[in-house]
């Protein structure tokens, strides 16, 4: 007879299968998930993925996955997710590469804190260099914010 799996195998093979929080109604490991980890950790082909991988790993609390894809000479010495913020959904509105290695991203992340309404618009700026050692890949860099969210 076999085993029922243990607790905590059961709930990471059941979130591999959910549909991915980037909005793509891709499983997680088919999208976003493959590149938090696995044989094609940190891996994104383009900006917009990286992007969409960036805002999956917020809603699943994924901090290293969000510090070893920003930048080293923009990322902040802190990174904490607040598990209180409930994450609601991700519009991507543009893609662009102004010049090869670099990328912008506009999106809009909407979220709920302490019962209220939150939209984060922003204009996020990618580059693809070797920035630490590993090869080249993209990173996020930083971001402007839209007025009005």
């Amino acid at each position: 007879m076999a085993r029922p799996p243990a607790p905590a195998f059961a709930a990471a093979r059941a979130l591999a299968h959910s549909a991915c929080p980037c909005g793509s109604a891709r499983p997680l490991a088919a999208c976003c998930g493959r590149w938090h980890e696995g044989p094609l950790h940190l891996q994104a082909p383009d900006a917009a993925q990286l992007m969409r991988s960036r805002y999956s790993a917020y809603v699943l609390g994924l901090t290293d996955y969000l510090r070893r894809t920003w930048h080293p000479s923009t990322c902040p010495a802190e990174l904490d997710t607040d598990p209180a913020v409930r994450w609601l959904g991700l519009q991507v509105r543009s893609a662009r590469t102004p010049e090869p290695g670099r990328a912008e991203v506009e999106f809009v992340a909407r979220s709920r804190l302490g019962g209220r309404g939150h939209r984060l618009h922003e204009t996020s700026r990618f580059v693809s260099e070797d920035a630490d050692g590993t090869g080249v890949r993209w990173w996020y860099v930083d971001g402007t914010l839209h007025a009005g969210g």
